[in-house]
């Protein structure tokens, strides 16, 4: 997770403070996750959605954990929520299975596919999506101009890293990538390609999205074994 001793006592204190809230004397798995939460993305936020947002949320968030499970082997699944925190209705908190330094195509394709699956989940379940994709299509525009103009994952193995001056207007990555018309026009097929086997996957799968939609609705948030329980209960239900 790369923190350090410090920070880990911290969350520790504050997994503390949760469980002694609740008047319990001995702290839980769920207590350090949600003070982990709470320390990466912030407080928990007491919000009242209307029904159809709450179900909108829970929907989004169910493809991306579905996508992830069926997607990103490499993932470990944390934490599903949509409870509010900072600017985030909902969250899918997700790591590395292992302590990794490196990523392969087929890994940052998975990736991708993560960071498509609330918007393909909204567009399958209510034929369009709203405002909530917006931080997740920042993120996968990024990865996207990442794997086309920085790791050779492209047409061309011209990096875009390697222009050191000049391009005054252009300093980062995204904005060199997307500044020429060829490498946007890969960005915006990658991503478009992606969007499509997302949307055909969650389609041949819906059953689970319900499932994870549905408890969420109930319940707020799950953590990893719990997450893993209602796809697991989802899919003995098919046989």
């Amino acid at each position: 997770l790369g923190y350090s001793p410090a920070m880990l006592e911290h969350i520790l204190d504050e997994a503390l403070v949760w469980a002694l809230r609740e008047g319990r004397r001995e702290l839980g798995w769920r207590d350090v996750q949600r003070a982990r939460l709470s320390e990466e993305i912030g407080l928990a936020q007491p919000t009242v959605y209307t029904e159809r947002e709450r179900k909108l949320i829970a929907t989004h968030e169910a493809g991306h954990a579905v996508i992830a499970y069926l997607c990103a082997k490499d993932r470990k699944l944390e934490v599903l929520s949509i409870i509010k925190r900072r600017q985030a209705l909902g969250l899918l908190a997700h790591s590395d299975a292992e302590e990794r330094f490196t990523r392969t195509k087929s890994e940052l394709e998975g990736t991708l596919k993560v960071t498509l699956g609330g918007l393909a989940a909204e567009h399958l379940f209510y034929g369009e999506s709203g405002t909530g994709p917006s931080n997740d299509l920042t993120v996968a525009t990024t990865l996207a101009a990442q794997m086309v103009g920085s790791f050779g994952m492209g047409k061309s193995l011209i990096s875009y890293e390697a222009v050191q001056n000049g391009w005054q207007s252009t300093p980062n990555i995204v904005a060199k990538v997307l500044s020429n018309e060829d490498t946007k026009h890969e960005v915006e097929e990658l991503l478009d390609r992606h969007k499509d086997e997302v949307f055909q996957l969650l389609n041949e799968n819906r059953d689970l999205v319900e499932a994870l939609r549905d408890e969420l609705i109930d319940k707020e948030e799950l953590l990893g074994d719990e997450i893993l329980a209602v796809l697991a209960g989802a899919l003995d239900r098919r046989s």
